[in-house]
């Protein structure tokens, strides 16, 4: 039988998914295909709810200015709410507004071994990057388990790097639950699944991986000039114009990929392989206006929208707290009946 004690949280209907973004700096094209495109979507095709938050307890490891924590916290909401976020559809709240992340967080702690942690390769991999080995990266994979098991999370998009931390998650619901809900109909902590996310490759201007950490991005809203002269850094080889130029391997042409319908790529990799358009040679000068005028007509609509948002800052912080009062009586739950389980109740 199991303990008269324990107060096992139901199998919650509909399915949720959870997944997070670190208010780190300027949103940029590898956050948008990387993530941003893909809770868009989910939005519309997930047959149950969507949870966004907006990782500001995770940022603090490395961000070290409130001004800027908070600044980035509202560029966050504000290009959610840009590129097409529904209120309606899916929550998007601040980790911090939900104070019960950090409770369980450390309940979690308590039947988690050293062990699990120390074989983190996030953790490893940021350190050798040079980011300060402080003990809230070490213990980030318990606060990024509280996150998802809070909300009794059923899916977890990722990326490739971060299937580790959903599988230490569902690590750390086992041991709670075998701990303190042993032999219940239902477990306390629900064990999420992972959702591998189909995100391309999007390469930063000198052909790595596009990330903050390089200094490689291209600004997801830039317009203008300022767009002209972000795509102008994109990294070439020296062929001349008129020459053909290589596809495979291209920066430009990659990031082309990104935007075009599959015609019209077809056409303009015509162009890179005879190194002309039509009677016109065809150089990485025409290749980046090209680039440039995708990018802008692409987040047209986008940019708009957050201009709206921009001079109404009173909307996105609605949106805030609106969602957060919705998570935090879901986290409210989940957290009560572990506590009572755990007999701090």
């Amino acid at each position: 039988m199991p303990d008269a004690n324990v107060e096992t949280v139901r199998d919650p209907q509909p399915q949720r998914v959870l997944s997070g973004i670190q208010p780190s700096g300027v949103i940029h094209l590898g956050n948008y295909f990387g993530a941003i495109a893909q809770h868009m979507a989910l939005q519309h095709e997930f047959p149950g709810e969507c949870f966004y938050f907006i990782a500001d307890y995770h940022a603090l490891t490395t961000v070290r200015d409130a001004e800027a924590l908070r600044s980035n916290v509202f560029d966050v909401a504000l290009t959610y709410l840009a590129c097409g976020l529904d209120p309606d559809k899916a929550l998007l709240f601040r980790q911090s507004d939900i104070p019960e992340v950090t409770e369980l967080t450390w309940l979690l702690a308590t039947v988690t071994n050293m062990g699990l942690l120390e074989r983190a390769v996030s953790f490893k991999d940021k350190a050798e990057a040079g980011i300060k080995r402080s003990t809230g990266l070490f213990f980030y994979p318990v606060l990024m388990a509280a996150d998802i098991l809070l909300y009794q999370s059923t899916m977890v998009p990722v990326g490739k790097d971060q299937i580790q931390h959903v599988e230490m998650t569902q690590d750390m619901a086992t041991y709670f639950n075998e701990a303190y809900a042993k032999g219940a109909e239902q477990p306390l902590l629900r064990r999420p699944e992972y959702r591998l996310s189909k995100a391309p490759y999007v390469p930063g201007v000198d052909g790595r991986k596009m990330s903050k950490s390089y200094g490689n991005t291209l600004p997801l809203f830039a317009s203008g000039k300022q767009l002209k002269k972000a795509v102008g850094a994109v990294v070439t080889d020296s062929t001349a114009l008129g020459e053909p130029l290589t596809v495979e391997g291209n920066n430009v042409y990659a990031l082309l990929e990104l935007f075009c319908e599959a015609d019209e790529l077809a056409e303009i990799r015509g162009y890179f392989e005879a190194g002309r358009r039509g009677d016109d040679p065809f150089g990485y000068g025409h290749a980046k206006q090209l680039l440039a005028a995708k990018i802008s007509e692409h987040f047209a609509d986008a940019r708009e929208r957050r201009e709206h948002y921009q001079a109404h800052p009173e909307e996105v912080e609605a949106v805030l707290q609106r969602s957060a009062e919705r998570a935090r009586a879901i986290a409210r739950e989940t957290l009560d009946a572990c506590k009572r389980a755990c007999g701090l109740l």
